[in-house]
């Protein structure tokens, strides 16, 4: 299959030293070719995640035969389609989760990996949307099999994912409980649907949370904090509960009563995503078009943009994300 023609190069974020005190610079790379399944986009935005600032400081590595360069989500317009990568033409406006490589002007995707942009959402809306409704939707209702009904608690509520768990658990017609650490992402969270959220700074959410819910606790529990709100977490949690863990910011151990876990028929589980296989991902993707995507054409959610930043400012949204400032999502424009 003959290849549009293509620039040869292209500006990118690239890590120049990873480490503690890792640094981002632009430089000139090769425009990648897409391979046997792949799409070639043209990057329009790039949404920003705490996993780029991990990768930055050395501690989060692209899987084997990803790029080196931070990234994991973009929206753009396919400039080139690799052989087998059935569904998609050149000019089609998608959003697309990736396993490294989106701060840049190109970058290479799975094309089970690609989605339609919603209507009325913008390339910088459309960035924002990839990495965090595969995420909240594999771990949130796929392992949390969170139903109608049922009761969350989701922490982290103003963050990326946290702004979009709050909104698809209220389009499922869950009651949702959050946690965040000042007044505006108190106010925030309410404003996206939680029926009640709390300063974890000024007050115990397990205690909160319980008096709430008539000592009843909550269902499911999707946490970003791991060890240190473990004890409480497993304690909140109702007969049958599930606790999902999908990152570590308090720690990596806890201590587990197994006797409470099997006399109350909890689950325990948590998940990554970035190394998941491309057919994992494929398969995610077409759960998001059938159930989720119609959701966002309806208005029923939406991407919640804190900063959009030009691609050389890469380094001042890791400061906001790395500083825990963050309301939603950050965005890096690649082209106006």
């Amino acid at each position: 299959m003959d290849l549009p023609v293509l620039p040869s190069q292209m500006l990118a974020v690239e890590i120049d030293r990873p480490g503690p005190d890792g640094a981002l610079r632009l430089a000139q790379r090769p425009v990648p070719r897409p391979a046997t399944g792949e799409v070639l986009i043209r990057v329009m935005a790039a949404g920003v995640n705490r996993p780029d600032c991990l990768q930055r400081r050395g501690l989060y590595p692209p899987p084997p035969g990803a790029s080196d360069l931070p990234g994991l989500e973009v929206s753009g317009s396919i400039a080139a389609v690799g052989p087998g990568a059935n569904g998609w033409r050149e000019g089609d406006a998608v959003c697309a989760l990736l396993a490294g490589g989106g701060y840049a002007e190109y970058c290479v995707a799975p094309a089970g990996q690609c989605l339609p942009i919603p209507p009325g959402l913008g390339w910088v809306q459309a960035a924002a949307l990839p990495e965090a409704m595969f995420t909240v939707w594999t771990n949130l209702f796929e392992r949390g099999a969170l139903a109608a009904g049922e009761r969350v608690l989701i922490h982290g509520g103003a963050s990326g994912i946290g702004t979009t768990a709050i909104q698809l658990a209220r389009a499922f017609s869950a009651r949702v409980f959050a946690t965040a650490g000042t007044t505006a992402k108190i106010e925030l969270c309410e404003q996206l649907g939680a029926d009640l959220a709390i300063n974890y700074r000024e007050a115990d959410f397990a205690e909160v949370v319980r008096e709430a819910t008539g000592g009843r606790g909550v269902d499911v529990i999707l946490d970003i904090v791991g060890g240190k709100y473990f004890a409480r977490n497993e304690k909140l949690l109702a007969e049958n509960g599930r606790l999902v863990i999908i990152g570590l910011l308090g720690g990596a151990r806890a201590e587990i009563n197994l006797g409470r876990l099997l006399m109350r028929g909890l689950t325990i589980t948590g998940s990554t995503l970035r190394g998941r296989s491309t057919e994992e991902k494929a398969r995610i993707a077409q759960a998001l078009r059938e159930w989720v995507w119609p959701k966002l054409a309806r208005g029923q959610c939406q991407p919640v943009i804190q900063q959009a930043f030009p691609l050389a400012e890469a380094e001042a949204a890791h400061a906001i994300l790395e500083a825990n400032e963050a309301m939603g999502k950050l965005v890096l424009v690649v082209h106006d």
